[in-house]
């Protein structure tokens, strides 16, 4: 850390401590060459996680969209919004753990599908059907054999 003061690049930390509510570390520091005391503050740095949609543009992660699309999925459905919430907190989790900086929609809605299909399978299709944009009948059947030749795997 360089001085402040006369700008030499030694310094010692004489005292360390959190800050506010913990989000930042104060540290007292003091010059090698000029003994000048000054206060530094170490953040975690905060990248937002931006999404890649599909004509290309990037915005940034929203966990209400993911709520917002499960909401549409699951409507008039037996799927309780604790469980809608519990499978947004982990597609969260996992883009986070598995991706630094940017994630491809394709990537967010096949963990979403994954997980839905295990809850509700005319959720699953219903999400399917508009993240997938299905184009005629016969895709939309594909989806549905799919589904079926694995739940013919399960029993």
């Amino acid at each position: 850390m360089k001085c402040p003061s006369c700008n030499y690049k030694e310094t010692k930390v004489v005292d360390s401590r959190l800050s506010g509510e913990g989000n930042s570390v104060r540290r007292r520091r003091e010059c090698l060459k000029c003994q000048h005391r000054f206060t530094t503050y170490e953040y975690v740095e905060q990248v937002p996680l931006m999404v890649i949609k599909r004509d290309g543009r990037r915005q940034p992660f929203d966990r209400k969209r993911i709520i917002a699309g499960l909401l549409k999925a699951c409507e008039k459905r037996p799927v309780s919004i604790d469980t809608i919430e519990d499978v947004t907190n982990g597609v969260e989790r996992f883009v986070q753990k598995n991706y630094e900086r940017e994630v491809d929609t394709r990537d967010v809605g096949e963990v979403v599908m994954e997980r839905l299909a295990g809850i509700d399978e005319v959720a699953y299709v219903r999400f399917a059907s508009v993240y997938r944009q299905f184009k005629d009948v016969s895709q939309f059947m594909n989806e549905l054999k799919g589904m079926l030749d694995k739940e013919k795997i399960k029993k």
